[in-house]
């Protein structure tokens, strides 16, 4: 079944963290000039939209997602008149801004929830989710993404009000008309000034389940991907028909099997971001990479929605470790495994995204105290572990393996003081592998990981079959190696990557035994072996033209 063409389908995406990106007036935090100025670097990389983490009011609880104004920026990172700016002059170099949408819930300094805290009958009261309760029995036991009980007592008007995330960031009630007319106002407000598009935050959580049904082995099963959620879905997107944009739902608790209902031919977005290969959650410290499980994991999702939907592709976030650090070698292969790792989900089916940094191969932070992180969840931990009997040596090697903060810290763009981020310490240390990890080291490199980002995205946009031909997966149980191909009308592309330390051998089956021709490889090159192996971290690119089923 073939897909139908889209512009964000052909798309590459670079997601920006504003506070760690670039600091344009010198007082340690990115901002909207930061990103205006380093415009021109983007469009070098060759990437065709980013995607701006949230820049709107907010007392900054859990990093801009607890947002107290939808309407206004954070003074920290600049003016709307400067945001204005930025978008003028992205779409003027050909780039599409994409904004993140926080719209489960908002801060409790939002003039909504001020407002709906003072009485029982207020006007806004049930913009929120307001339960009756006693100070010592909660409505329910449903615990928190962030840990601890979902439920606020409010002592003025004797009701718990619930919070999917931190206690500051009260949800939003989706039953309420009135509170979502509010919401679809301000986002029409968003797309007539002429962003091109929406990152939707923890949107599989606005529908909850009855406050009497308990968590499965999910805790979070009560608030996530709850039946009857495509009604306030099918409204937002009545929304968004309206505008020619494109939309990412972040969509924790969909399966792939669930996938084709959110984002097929009649789906809620255009594409979501799915959990399944990827920890965002986790609070172990890894061993050693599981292969089959990971290529399970993506596979199941281009199997599902080949021909039927659209894959976002990603495989870091600001809610991540980095890839390089979690899934490649940093120790003893950093730029082979941090380009074995980007080619292997570059060319799968589906829009790629970057996150900052990764297109230089950064890598996990080595925090060695609780000080040095911001992330509230990450603290928590962190004495949740101590009250557990953990050592504080024991505990911060833990929470610095996993730590969103490791994906936070200042983008590395040249080797002088504070890694040329900001001219004054910033508000998260700089990984001190800046002096020979950074943007100027690789710029004029052609072997440098930068240098191959920017050889993918342009063999990509070259090869329609890369975009839009299907998937088939090779040696699946092979625990080695990611095998697969994509077809399309008049050529076929094979993709081989080697995500392990050691030597991998293999024999493919007969049918790939055509006359292939190396695009693409991370180390020297070499023809197509149907029997062969493959060094570790080594990824190969083949294309050919002869006719394949």
């Amino acid at each position: 079944m073939t897909q139908t063409k889209a512009w964000w389908k052909e798309a590459v995406g670079y997601q920006i963290y504003p506070a760690s990106f670039m600091d344009s007036n010198g007082d340690g935090i990115g901002d909207l000039n930061g990103i205006r100025e380093k415009l021109s670097y983007l469009k070098q990389l060759g990437i065709d939209f980013i995607w701006i983490n949230p820049v709107y009011s907010s007392p900054f609880i859990d990093n801009g997602y607890d947002i107290s104004d939808y309407q206004n920026i954070l003074e920290k990172f600049g003016t709307m008149a400067e945001f204005d700016q930025l978008l003028a002059e992205a779409h003027l170099q050909g780039i599409k801004i994409i904004m993140d949408l926080v719209i489960n819930h908002t801060s409790d300094q939002h003039e909504w929830f001020i407002e709906s805290k003072k009485s029982l009958d207020n006007p806004y009261r049930d913009y929120y989710i307001w339960v009756d309760g006693t100070p010592e029995n909660a409505p329910n036991d449903w615990q928190s993404i962030f840990g601890g009980s979902a439920w606020a007592y409010d002592e003025q008007t004797k009701q718990y009000y619930l919070h999917v995330f931190a206690k500051e960031q009260p949800d939003l009630n989706w039953e309420s008309e009135k509170l979502k007319n509010e919401l679809f106002s301000m986002i029409r407000w968003w797309l007539d000034k002429g962003i091109d598009g929406f990152r939707l935050d923890a949107i599989s959580h606005v529908k909850k389940d009855e406050y009497s049904v308990k968590a499965t082995e999910n805790p979070f099963s009560p608030f996530q991907n709850v039946s009857g959620i495509d009604e306030h879905l099918n409204e937002l997107k009545d929304v968004f028909d309206d505008y020619d944009i494109m939309t990412v739902g972040e969509a924790s608790g969909v399966s792939a099997e669930e996938g084709p209902e959110w984002v097929g031919a009649d789906g809620y977005f255009d594409m979501i971001f799915e959990f399944d290969h990827i920890s965002i959650w986790k609070h172990e410290k890894e061993g050693k990479l599981d292969v089959i499980n990971l290529k399970r994991a993506l596979s199941a999702w281009q199997t599902a929605l080949d021909g039927k939907g659209w894959n976002a592709l990603y495989m870091e976030n600001h809610d991540t470790p980095r890839s390089v650090s979690f899934f490649g070698d940093p120790e003893h292969y950093w730029q082979k495994s941090a380009k074995a790792v980007a080619m292997m989900y570059f060319f799968l089916q589906g829009t790629p995204f970057i996150y900052q940094g990764q297109e230089i191969g950064m890598t996990n932070m080595p925090f060695t105290a609780i000080e040095q992180i911001d992330a509230v969840d990450s603290r928590r931990l962190y004495n949740q572990l101590l009250e557990e009997g953990k050592s504080p040596e024991e505990a911060i090697d833990i929470v610095a393996d996993t730590t969103r903060d490791n994906s936070r810290t200042p983008m590395q763009w040249g080797s002088e003081k504070y890694a040329g981020f900001s001219t004054n310490e910033p508000w998260l240390m700089v990984n001190p592998n800046y002096h020979t990890l950074n943007v100027e080291e690789q710029e004029n490199d052609p072997s440098s990981i930068l240098s191959f980002y920017k050889q993918m995205i342009r063999i990509r946009r070259e090869n329609q079959g890369l975009i839009y031909g299907s998937f088939k997966e090779y040696l699946a149980e092979h625990d080695q190696l990611y095998v697969y191909e994509r077809s399309f009308t008049d050529k076929n592309y094979l993709i081989i990557v080697n995500l392990t330390s050691e030597v991998a051998e293999y024999s493919l089956p007969n049918e790939v035994d055509v006359p292939w021709e190396l695009l693409l490889t991370n180390q020297e090159e070499r023809v197509f072996e149907r029997v062969g192996k493959l060094d570790p971290y080594e990824a190969k690119l083949f294309v050919t033209s002869k006719k394949r089923n």
